[in-house]
């Protein structure tokens, strides 16, 4: 007997590291496979955000040697800069005004498509082109010719007696302007509704329709709840991708913010900073600026998504 559990306890250990060594060779493979991202990670974006962050405590013009400061880049941002809180609040109207607006066409278009039975296909790409394009400065020179006096927008106006001129020469319109250029763009949300549209139940539609709702009873109480998870996504996307908006605000306003500073954007005045003035050193602490309220913004989002974002799965009080 003795022997037998011998050659049992022998041969559950050998089972045992047989079972462990394949474990470890699978994650050894798995770390081969990863590691061109790891490595990547590494010298591209974490190396250069340390680097970034040095920097930002010190004066630097990229031809000397950077020169330690400590907070004086930031004390300056915040106390002697009026140019850098007329970016912030450029860039926090442009959000406030695009973003919703973006959500809400990409929403309409996504819904219509949804009910299209033939072409499908066609229509949804066509409505996605301008995501790919929208960011090319090729096609902001061409909104900004478009919104230019006596452009295609100038001309249209004014053949049904709406004379307001060039829009990107005008204060009260340049900004709106770069913001329907961020509206144009709402291919990528657009197909993200209808992916999750294409996931509600058809029958709670039919039980409300049984009841007697109307479209827009079944669209407050069926579609929003339901797709909530949906439109939060694209929420948090596109407000990160406006916080850091460029190539439309360079083009229309021709890198320098104008008319009156009414597009100077935040990432358009961090260049300046950095490549027009050479103040790299204040540019780098700009743009820890912009992470760090970026990160608080989404914070804030994912806190408040507790009382309006609904899962289906979660039968507690706001989705949680």
């Amino acid at each position: 007997m003795s022997a037998t559990m011998t050659r049992s306890e022998g041969g559950a250990s050998a089972r045992t590291g047989e079972r462990r060594a394949p474990k470890r060779e699978r994650q050894g493979a798995a770390w081969v496979f990863l590691s061109p991202w790891v490595i990547g990670a590494a010298v591209l974006t974490l190396l250069p955000m340390a680097v970034s962050l040095y920097l930002s405590f010190t004066d630097y013009d990229m031809f000397d040697s950077p020169s330690w400061v400590g907070f004086r880049n930031y004390t300056q941002m915040f106390t002697e800069d009026p140019r850098y809180w007329r970016s912030v609040t450029t860039t926090l109207t442009y959000v406030v005004v695009a973003v919703p607006l973006q959500l809400a066409v990409a929403l309409a278009v996504a819904l219509v498509l949804k009910s299209v039975k033939r072409g499908k296909s066609f229509y949804r790409s066509a409505f996605y082109a301008p995501s790919l394009l929208g960011a090319s400065m090729s096609i902001a020179l061409v909104w900004r010719a478009i919104f230019n006096n006596g452009g295609t927008v100038d001309n249209l106006l004014s053949g049904i007696g709406i004379h307001i001129g060039g829009w990107t020469t005008k204060p009260g319109w340049a900004l709106l302007a770069v913001a329907l250029l961020t509206v144009w763009q709402f291919g990528a949300p657009m197909v993200i509704f209808l992916a999750g549209l294409q996931q509600i139940p058809v029958e709670l539609y039919e039980a409300a329709a049984v009841d007697g709702a109307s479209w827009w009873r079944q669209f407050r109480s069926i579609t929003i709840p339901m797709l909530s998870p949906v439109l939060f996504f694209n929420l948090v996307l596109q407000m990160i991708q406006a916080f850091q908006v460029f190539t439309p605000a360079f083009a229309v306003s021709g890198g320098q913010g104008g008319p009156a500073d009414s597009t100077l954007f935040y990432t358009l005045y961090l260049y300046d900073r950095g490549f027009v003035a050479s103040r790299m050193g204040y540019a780098s602490a700009m743009a820890w600026v912009l992470l760090l309220a970026i990160a608080v913004v989404t914070a804030v989002l994912f806190r408040t998504s507790r009382a309006w974002v609904f899962y289906a799965n979660d039968n507690t009080e706001g989705g949680r």
